[in-house]
């Protein structure tokens, strides 16, 4: 699609140091007018964002249907309709990472669902219906659709059987959605990260809690990932990408 004008809405659901904040900065930096949506939106780089770039920030349960319905409706009042909707939440806590799978809480496992696949499926349908309620613009693109994943949408690794089935249901619900949504005009890309990803650093250097400080371009970068997610979303319909999995130059696979 073309260059944005100032009119185009991006709305980032899951704001955090990472990913949601690269993306802020990029799209309010290409004239966007960028809302971003956590549990905790007076969190200190939420509130950084949107002192230095204009951001708004909401709060959201984004595994509850009535909060996100409000979410949208709040978002197309202040600042419009949104054209770009990132899903940037993977569910994952350190109660489940790493738990065999006898030693499972079964609460913690639908916790990891609603907080994943399910609140994927409950933000997609609030902006699907935005989208298609839109008038058709003149070169046929109503909107973009992309959802963060990880690569256990293809590998079930052990001991992260919960883990696992978020994934692979976002994967799931994902492919579904292209096959239904994209012949209606409106862009879906799913794009599993194979990587830590390090975030940047106050003296700019990049980190990852388990994996440590990135040396050598190892780690993903989130402001490498916005650009993929802003070129993502200006793709021409006749070249529209689905499935794009991102990983380091060195990582194994």
């Amino acid at each position: 699609m073309a260059q944005s004008d100032g009119d185009e809405v991006a709305l980032i659901v899951g704001g955090g140091p990472g990913i949601s904040a690269s993306c802020a900065r990029l799209f309010a930096a290409e004239g966007m007018r960028v809302a971003v949506a956590a549990r905790t939106p007076d969190k200190e780089v939420l509130q950084r964002l949107a002192s230095d770039h204009g951001v708004r920030c909401y709060g959201c349960d984004a595994g509850d249907p009535d909060a996100v319905a409000e979410l949208f409706r709040a978002v197309g009042r202040d600042l419009g309709r949104p054209r770009l909707v990132v899903h940037n939440i993977d569910g994952r806590t350190n109660e489940i990472l790493r738990k065999p799978l006898v030693e499972a809480d079964p609460g913690r496992v639908a916790d990891v669902l609603r907080n994943s696949a399910y609140s994927a499926f409950l933000v997609a349908q609030q902006a699907a219906r935005a989208m298609l309620d839109a008038p058709v613009p003149a070169d046929g693109h109503r909107g973009s659709i992309l959802f963060t994943n990880a690569s256990a949408a293809y590998k079930g690794y052990p001991q992260s059987g919960a883990f696992a089935i978020a994934c692979r249901g976002k994967f799931g619900l994902a492919e579904s959605m292209a096959r239904e949504l994209m012949p209606e005009g409106i862009h879906i890309a799913h794009i599993p990260i194979d990587a830590a990803i390090g975030w940047t650093q106050e003296d700019g250097s990049r980190w990852h809690r388990l994996a440590g400080t990135a040396v050598d371009d190892n780690m993903a970068d989130p402001d490498r990932i916005a650009d993929l997610y802003l070129q993502l979303h200006r793709q021409h319909r006749s070249t529209w990408a689905f499935d794009v999995v991102l990983r380091p130059w060195v990582e194994p696979w």
